[in-house]
């Protein structure tokens, strides 16, 4: 599989099961590396703070990836969660993504084996019902503009399946937006074009 085919998650999920009185909430979300997924884990810790562990596994490349990936067993006897988790999360056809599994312990002990099929259980219950979309490699770009261009810039971003991340407003307006890769070189000179040269994007990779 190319690094530009294939598949991301859609939206946020989360789902729940019930294993012998402790309760198990996996979350899954989009993450492009290890900060965007240990954010997931301290989200999970702030909003679960009673929860016993939030445990964490990610893979932040294509599948098959083996150099953006981590896991965190979170205070679970050793390699009874976060490995297991990775596991599946290693062999699942689907990239750019963690998974954080929130256990409320509920009075009986699982056992190492228990908490390995628990933790795995959750993840795979999770990708059964996550709903993905395709990986679309994006460029980003620097732009500055008069504030006359605004509706100009914001028809040809829209046009071009791109996004304005940040705007800031002084003498002039400083976009920093993002298009797809394959429509970098059309989306600059449809700009430049209806602007009569005036509009000019700087591209971070080039």
């Amino acid at each position: 599989m190319s690094a530009s085919g294939f598949q991301i998650p859609a939206a946020f999920l989360e789902v729940e099961e019930v294993i012998k009185r402790s309760r198990f909430i996996t979350w899954v979300a989009h993450v492009t590396d290890g900060k965007q997924a240990r954010a997931l884990q301290q989200r999970a810790r702030a909003e679960h703070p009673d929860a016993s562990h939030h445990c964490l596994a990610f893979n932040a490349g294509p599948p098959g990836n083996t150099r953006d990936i981590g896991a965190s067993d979170d205070g679970e006897p050793a390699g009874s969660a976060g490995k297991p988790m990775l596991n599946v999360v290693l062999g699942a056809d689907v990239g750019q993504f963690a998974v954080v599994v929130i256990r409320y312990y509920g009075g009986t002990k699982l056992g190492v084996g228990g908490l390995v099929r628990a933790y795995s259980g959750g993840v795979k219950l999770a990708l059964e019902q996550l709903q993905t979309k395709p990986f679309i490699p994006m460029i980003q770009g620097q732009l500055v503009a008069e504030y006359g261009d605004q509706a100009n810039v914001a028809h040809w971003v829209g046009q071009f399946d791109g996004e304005i991340i940040t705007q800031s407003f002084e003498q002039q307006v400083s976009y920093t937006l993002t298009v797809p890769q394959a429509n970098c070189e059309q989306f600059s000179h449809q700009l430049a074009q209806s602007s009569q040269g005036r509009l000019s994007v700087h591209w971070d990779d080039q």
